[in-house]
């Protein structure tokens, strides 16, 4: 397989020529004018970030301004003091914007966020740069920085910069993540490992649906009328899979489906749903790290509880990782049928078990009896998401029915189940009389699940 070409990047340069996040100024202005000014505000930003004089983003925007002002001042000083004319205030003016967009875009990222066939870019130090592309190729390509304490600096310039609660990075705090303004999610380490890693996972909102992932191959025809029945039948569903396998694009394709009349609350880590955006009656709450000091924290376990306070039809998480599978489940519970999350896990099965170790190590300490008999109750289906073997496409292999409980153990029927190729098949006879029931009322012919080899074309 041809791997796709990559820019040529290296130090802020693509193709040769200097990454500028408002190129009609850079025509204008003396590149290389720029580009010193550049450097030295950079350096004067830096020093302040390095002491911790710009932690907060009120800060960083004022140390920003700061340092760009000092370094066009010194530079009007050097031209004055070799007999040339200063910097006239226009020169300046535009001076000061160019320099500002260079110091608060994405600086060495740009390129690679500039590149829609790229899903995700890891840095394993500034010269071992390697990214994953949507068609599932994967490349190294060039350096993102002259060194690693250079990518050290670029990170906490970005989270500074990326609003929210104050965040630092360092040997005390050495890791830290953020929400870039085109939506990427990166999260950085220093100090932990031989050298700093920073992980960049991209975010494209876009209006996907099931008819989409049915052209994309992540669902046939039978996968799609079932679960946008499954959706309009208010069954409470959770998703899941491994990273990077599409949980949020099927999560957002299922909420897709929910009537607009209908009042959304979602629960995220990050914004990445973006049903706010497209959807009139919907809260999109994100929770919030402590700051500097180790206060502010509100955890999404809070925002869930928050949530059913806010006259929801249906609550939606992100993903559960933890203590939110309580105040989650008893939504799901307790009336606000329909609702939905994620989940990381190998399989459908999985998924469950999941949940109950969540719910045992939650603050409720639930015991694994009560664990189960909750999950019985509150969890209709798991949809469950993989590669095939082509290891590019996502499909849905697996999706399970919730029956109920006996003792520790969730009982569950596994209405699809993988073929040979990994592409989920109706397993024949497995689903219940009530789900079966409810599906046809909201539209769900139940012939579909009488094709052994599913509509896969």
């Amino acid at each position: 397989m041809n791997t796709p070409s990559t820019p040529n990047i290296h130090r802020g340069r693509v193709n040769g020529a200097a990454i500028a996040a408002t190129p009609a100024l850079a025509a204008v202005l003396d590149p290389d004018l720029v580009a010193r000014v550049h450097a030295e505000a950079t350096a004067l930003l830096t020093d302040q970030l390095r002491t911790g004089e710009a932690t907060g983003p009120a800060e960083h925007d004022t140390a920003v301004r700061q340092a760009i002002e000092a370094a066009v001042d010194a530079q009007s000083g050097r031209q004055l003091a070799a007999g040339s004319r200063p910097l006239d205030q226009d020169t300046r003016g535009r001076l000061v914007e160019a320099v500002r967009a260079r110091l608060t875009g994405l600086g060495p990222m740009h390129a690679l966020l500039a590149d829609e066939r790229i899903e995700s870019i890891n840095v394993n130090g500034c010269d071992n740069v390697h990214v994953r592309y949507a068609d599932g190729t994967s490349a190294q390509v060039a350096p993102v920085a002259a060194s690693d304490q250079e990518l050290v600096d670029w990170v906490r310039q970005t989270v500074a910069s990326a609003g929210g609660e104050e965040r630092r990075f360092d040997r005390g705090s050495p890791t830290v993540s953020a929400q870039l303004p085109d939506g990427s999610r990166l999260f950085a380490v220093m100090a932990l490992s031989r050298r700093v890693c920073v992980s960049l996972r991209r975010f494209r909102l876009a209006r996907t649906s099931l008819a989409s992932l049915q052209e994309l191959g992540t669902v046939d025809a039978g996968l799609r009328a079932f679960l946008a029945a499954a959706v309009r039948a208010r069954r409470n569903i959770l998703i899941s899979g491994g990273t990077a396998l599409g949980k949020t694009t099927l999560l957002r394709a299922l909420a897709a489906e929910i009537p607009d009349a209908e009042r959304l609350i979602t629960v995220e880590d990050a914004l990445e749903l973006g049903l706010d955006r497209t959807r009139a009656d919907v809260v999109a709450l994100q929770a919030r790290e402590p700051n500097i000091e180790g206060q502010g924290e509100v955890p999404a376990a809070a925002l869930v509880r928050a949530a059913l306070r806010m006259s929801p039809d249906r609550v939606i998480v992100g993903e559960v990782r933890g203590d939110e599978v309580i105040p989650m489940l008893n939504a799901m519970s307790q009336g606000c049928d329909g609702s939905m999350g994620t989940v990381h896990a190998s399989t459908s099965a999985g998924a469950l078990l999941k949940l109950a170790a969540y719910a045992a190590q939650g603050q409720e300490r639930l015991p694994l009896d009560a664990s189960a008999l909750l999950i019985g109750v509150a969890v209709h289906l798991v949809v469950h998401l993989e590669f095939a073997p082509d290891r590019a496409t996502r499909v849905v292999s697996s999706i399970r029915e919730v029956v109920g409980a006996d003792g520790q153990q969730v009982i569950s029927n596994e209405v699809y189940r993988p073929g040979p190729d990994r592409r989920a098949r109706p397993a024949g006879g497995a689903l219940s009389n009530d789900l079966r029931d409810r599906l046809t009322a909201a539209g769900f012919d139940p012939a579909a699940l009488d094709a052994p080899d599913g509509w896969w074309t």
